[in-house]
């Protein structure tokens, strides 16, 4: 487990903001080429790595995909050196004064979102409430020239607060939605290095997560799997939260998603494994979209058989998200015992209900 904590941490220390993943993708890229047979970039940026199965050719395939895309800011705007921005991916505004950040000039410039003193915004935004994002800024601390010189609207700025190890096996930083998904297939991969599996493996970092979709759908059609795996986060319990089908005890455990997206054999197949291992597991209830990249993979070509695999994390979308280690690590085995255990004819038995 420590090496996965080491290699998310490093992905945690990144940017790779919705549509720019270029340096998460190399990081993670050094991580799969001891653990995969073939790497490849598809056109758009997603990473693709396969572990050959030892099947007779032409094996069946299998899809992991975790996006590695992350959400951040981008510069709309220079007023008297500081910088107006808005958002890539779902940015909670409540959060972001006091930020650190970086920005992404022509050169990399600390920074950190101001919010300016109550006088000075509008009547409305000038009580004890949350300011919208449109009233804030980013201040990098350099003069007015220097700022014109380095900065251009269209640049991007991420978040800078570096991972912390919490109490327990708890990590704390900015991005684990998606990257927590990301070291739960890398674990994964890892873990078939032991393991004598029929089916080829794609292992699929891809990109646009946040904002298009853009990797769920391109990857898969470039692939064409015979099933496919999304593993994502979902909200986990704290303070405030209900206790009900939408949030998930922290650390306790795998969610299985269940709803349109997923395919209801593959979900009994994931819930039955689970019980053989005795790993503890909750179903996340997905009545409409599940808001994870199976949505696009579902629906590629002729149709896809998708499972969502999901880690709660506390603070969704906001830089300081918490994930448990456990919970990483029970993902990656679950989804290596359940590649170890597919037989080469598993397709002819699939069906979407219990019908012959």
């Amino acid at each position: 487990m420590a090496e996965i904590k080491d290699f998310l941490k490093s992905l945690l220390s990144l940017p790779g903001l919705s549509g720019y993943e270029d340096p998460v993708r190399a990081v993670i890229r050094e991580a799969w080429q001891p653990l995969v047979d073939e790497l490849s970039v598809s056109r758009i940026g997603s990473l693709h790595g396969l572990k050959k199965g030892y099947g007779d050719e032409p094996r069946p395939r299998i899809l992991l995909s975790a996006h590695m895309d992350a959400i951040g800011m981008i510069v709309t705007g220079i007023e008297a050196g500081l910088l107006r921005f808005t958002e890539i991916g779902g940015v909670d505004a409540r959060i972001l004064p006091g930020q650190p950040v970086t920005v992404h000039g022509r050169r990399e410039l600390p920074g950190y979102v101001v919010q300016p003193p109550g006088w000075l915004l509008p009547e409305d935004q000038a009580t004890n409430k949350a300011v919208e994002m449109k009233y804030l800024f980013v201040d990098t601390g350099l003069r007015a020239a220097e700022v014109n010189e380095l900065v251009r609207v269209g640049d991007l700025v991420s978040f800078a607060q570096p991972p912390i190890e919490l109490t327990g096996d708890l990590l704390a930083g900015h991005s684990l939605d998606n990257r927590a998904s990301v070291a739960a297939v890398t674990a994964c991969l890892q873990e078939l290095q032991h393991i004598r599996h029929i089916w080829d493996v794609w292992a699929v970092a891809s990109v646009q997560e946040e904002e298009t979709l853009g990797g769920a759908y391109t990857s898969p059609f470039a692939i064409r799997p015979d099933l496919a795996v999304a593993i994502d986060v979902t909200f986990a319990r704290g303070p405030g939260s209900p206790v009900n089908y939408s949030t998930f005890p922290l650390g306790k455990g795998v969610t299985l998603g269940w709803g349109p997206n997923i395919h209801p054999a593959l979900y009994e197949a994931f819930k039955k494994l689970a019980e053989k291992l005795d790993m503890p597991y909750h179903d996340d209830l997905m009545p409409r979209m599940s808001g994870t990249d199976a949505m696009g993979i579902q629906v590629v070509a002729e149709g896809i058989p998708t499972m969502v695999l999901s880690m709660p994390i506390r603070y969704m979308h906001t830089p300081v998200e918490v994930v448990s280690l456990k919970d990483i690590a029970r993902t990656g085995h679950l989804m290596a015992q359940f590649i170890a255990e597919l037989p080469v004819d598993y397709m002819q038995s699939l069906r979407w209900d219990d019908e012959s």
